[in-house]
Parts: C-alpha cells; sequence; structure tokens
C-alpha cells in the first residue's frame, strides 16, 4: 500500500506551517489534518510528517502514541464506544462491552480499541461520554445510546450490519 497525500491537503499543511515560528509546532495540527483524510495515523504517515517538518521520525511517533486522539489503526465503519467511567461501571458497562466483543467474535480481555477482520465494527473502552444520569452509555459514531442493556447492545449492531 503507498502512502499519498494530496496535492490539495500538502498545500493546506505547507499554509499552515506560516503561522508557526518554528516547523515542528505544526506537528500536531499534520497529525489531524492526516487522519482526518486517511482514518488514522499509518507508519509511513508519520514518516511523511518527519520529512515535511525536518524532524526525526520518532518525533512524531511519540507524539501519535502519546495522545489518546490518535488512531494507528483504521477504525470500523461503526464505531462503539462504551463508556467505563464510575457511574458506567456501575451499571454494568464492563459486561455490556463484553457482550459487543463476544457478539462480534473479538477478545472482551483486549485493553485497546479491536475491529473486526471484515472493518465493519471497531469496539473500545473509552472515558466519559457525559450521560452519567443515564448509564451505562454507548456512542455509537455520533449517536449516543443510554441506559444500554444487552439487548439494545444486540439492536445496535443489527443496525450496524
Amino acid at each position: 500500500m503507498s502512502f499519498a497525500v494530496s496535492a490539495q491537503l500538502e498545500a493546506r499543511l505547507d499554509e499552515l506551517t506560516t503561522h508557526y515560528p518554528v516547523k515542528r509546532s505544526a506537528s500536531l495540527m499534520f497529525l489531524h489534518a492526516l487522519q482526518e483524510e486517511f482514518g488514522h495515523i499509518s507508519p509511513e504517515a508519520v514518516e511523511w510528517t518527519a520529512k515535511k517538518l525536518g524532524l526525526q521520525p520518532i518525533n512524531v511517533y511519540e507524539l501519535v502514541t502519546f495522545y489518546p486522539m490518535f488512531r494507528q489503526e483504521p477504525l470500523g465503519k461503526t464505531h462503539v464506544k462504551v463508556c467505563r467511567t464510575l457511574s458506567c461501571a456501575l451499571a454494568g458497562s464492563a459486561s455490556i462491552r463484553d457482550h459487543f466483543c463476544k457478539k462480534l467474535g473479538l477478545d472482551p480481555h483486549a485493553h485497546t480499541p479491536q475491529t473486526t477482520p471484515d472493518g465493519k465494527f471497531t469496539v473500545e473502552f473509552v472515558e466519559c461520554l457525559a450521560a452519567c444520569g443515564t448509564a451505562p452509555v454507548v456512542l455509537v459514531n455520533e449517536n449516543l445510546h443510554e441506559q444500554v442493556t444487552t439487548a439494545k447492545a444486540d439492536a445496535i449492531l443489527a443496525g450496524g450490519k
């Protein structure tokens, strides 16, 4: 798989660097733009960013691995985020996440986001989704589901297939 940034995106990023006194300072903005364009930050994107900003790849890689908003793997078409913060945890979010994982053939013990082999679903535990009063909550793409039960989880999966 070859990595290529469109001329339009590259021009936008070139212009962006003019807003910073040091090119390196544009690193996070580059990564956000690349993730928006490609869905994740690949090793090739890290290399391209480093070259473009006159950095070593490790300088970019350390940003990608430090900040949780950057993904190193593509997400599934349906992104299932299960809240794991206190209210949701007390209301059973761990069992809801386990249910999603088992139904999709994913490892319920994994600590990182997991995507089904067909690329249809990604399941991950996330921090607070700001709906503590209706726990447990699940965010599916941009749709919030409240008081999620295993039956509601099954309905969510049926809607994403």
